[in-house]
């Protein structure tokens, strides 16, 4: 390639970012969640007073943005740093947000940003659900500046004033899916655009699609056999414990933990109960409400308990409401879900596989999944109450992707983080 000119911001030396509640801003967005999220942030910031650019991946994210200063990027992974830093020069950025830093081209963005000092603001599903979404600054999870000492988040929300009342948010499995239909759709008709992108899912859009399709027709009996499972449960009253699944496309498990993908997980998981667990206990394994249905995880897990001789143990949960199975269950196994604090907030023993911003002592089990079995410790309200009053503060906003009430206040509280404020109350 070509030498880039050098601007203004190259002969003093690099590009100085402006402090939060510094005026006008001139935002650069990546990539965001399949649907509308980034369009309304942009319009919001718009509005708002600041410059924003976006720049497109592929189709799915020009079809989603539809408004001025889009960008579409059609080089190579390796040719993304040179472009994004030219961008940011010659635009002049002082922000830069997306969602989800583990990402192919996020995880050299925020490292370029941090060499020129721009702050990264990243997105993603909330560390505490329902009601908020998380943006932090630097990055999420495994990525987290955020601290793993008790002691500092008992004091930290000691000088914190009570959390702001907000209500509860509406979200719609219906517009999830056919937002990432669209997204999908728009992605696969437009690759001759994109010749260089790569979807950081591990399956074509296509096979996706069969697989939803097959997931949905089964729909009625996965929903009947689920309640007369919960039914089961709840009139034997026997013990079981809870592994929910996470997602095998999730780069929390491929970065964040010591897994592959959920199958390594699954196995680990149910070995260690057949040969650690109490006899009269049970393993319920819980389907992720977004998996695509690729692969059978229901034959998959039966085919694991057979493995190690606890087939009659162990149950497979395919729909249903993860809060009333979780409240009933001994303890909670989890890679770095957030399941994991949804357990915790109800006073379940959790025990966390990987790196999870919430595992820390006196909050999550810290002796191993084999001893968790026999003697799972619950969480101390108190320091989780300061865990949480601390994630408010710095890294959670109230809101939701998935309805129009959701992203209206997503945006709103967005836009208030970016420029220093208080947030707006609800």
């Amino acid at each position: 390639m070509p030498e880039l000119p050098m601007s203004a911001a190259d002969r003093s030396g690099g590009v100085t970012s402006r402090s939060s509640g510094s005026g006008k801003r001139t935002v650069l967005l990546l990539q965001g969640l399949m649907g509308p999220l980034f369009r309304r942030l942009g319009q919001e910031l718009i509005r708002s007073g600041h410059n924003v650019y976006k720049i497109n991946f592929n189709g799915g994210d020009r079809l989603f943005w539809r408004l001025p200063n889009g960008i579409d990027y059609r080089g190579s992974l390796e040719d993304w740093p040179r472009m994004l830093e030219q961008t940011i020069r010659d635009r002049g950025i002082t922000d830069v947000a997306l969602f989800g830093d583990c990402r192919d081209h996020h995880m050299p963005a925020t490292r370029l940003c941090r060499e020129l000092g721009v702050p990264v603001h990243v997105f993603e599903e909330g560390y505490i659900r329902p009601d908020w979404v998380t943006l932090e600054l630097g990055g999420v999870n495994g990525h987290s500046s955020l601290p793993r000492d008790p002691v500092w988040y008992r004091e930290t929300a000691a000088a914190l004033p009570p959390v702001p009342a907000h209500s509860q948010v509406h979200s719609s499995f219906r517009r999830r899916a056919t937002e990432g239909l669209l997204y999908n759709a728009a992605d696969v008709l437009t690759r001759w655009h994109y010749p260089y992108w790569t979807n950081h899912r591990p399956w074509h859009p296509l096979v996706e699609g069969m697989g939803w399709w097959r997931k949905l027709r089964r729909r009625k009996e996965r929903e009947t056999r689920s309640a007369e499972l919960i039914a089961r449960l709840e009139a034997s009253g026997q013990p079981y414990f809870l592994f929910p699944l996470q997602l095998d496309s999730d780069a929390q498990i491929r970065l964040h933990s010591p897994f592959a993908g959920i199958a390594g997980a699954l196995r680990l998981v149910i070995e260690s109960f057949a040969r650690h667990a109490p006899a009269d206990a049970r393993l319920v394994v819980k389907e992720h409400p977004l998996d695509n249905g690729v692969r059978d995880w229901q034959q998959e897990t039966a085919d694991m308990a057979l493995l190690f001789g606890v087939a009659d143990r162990v149950d497979y949960l395919a729909w249903g409401d993860i809060v009333p199975v979780a409240q009933r269950s001994r303890g909670v196994v989890t890679i770095n879900s957030t399941s994991g604090t949804l357990a915790l907030a109800m006073g379940v023993p959790v025990v966390a596989l990987g790196q999870a911003i919430y595992d820390m002592p006196d909050i999550t089990f810290q002796d191993g999944l084999d001893a968790f079995w026999r003697n799972p410790v619950a969480p101390d309200a108190g320091t989780f109450a300061a865990f949480q009053r601390v994630l408010v503060e710095r890294c959670l906003i109230p809101g939701g992707f998935f309805s129009e009430e959701g992203l209206d206040r997503v945006v709103r509280h967005a836009v208030a983080r970016f420029e220093g404020r208080p947030l707006p109350p609800e």
